[in-house]
């Protein structure tokens, strides 16, 4: 649970960062979140989240 809600704070932030140098629009921010969003209530969203899980373990051990 920590490590998927640091991976929303870091990917908010440099989403964040992108619009405010304006390399994304704000448009293309908001389809990006939506994104998201939609994608987690897919039957995709538990696999992604635990291939994030696993890359995170697998960090966190070395």
């Amino acid at each position: 649970m920590v490590v998927t809600l640091s991976l929303v704070l870091v990917s908010g932030v440099v989403l964040a960062l992108l619009v405010h140098h304006r390399k994304v629009a704000v448009g293309g921010a908001t389809v990006a979140v939506l994104f998201g969003f939609l994608l987690a209530s897919t039957d995709a969203g538990p696999d992604i989240s635990d291939s994030l899980q696993s890359i995170a373990d697998n960090i966190s051990d070395r």
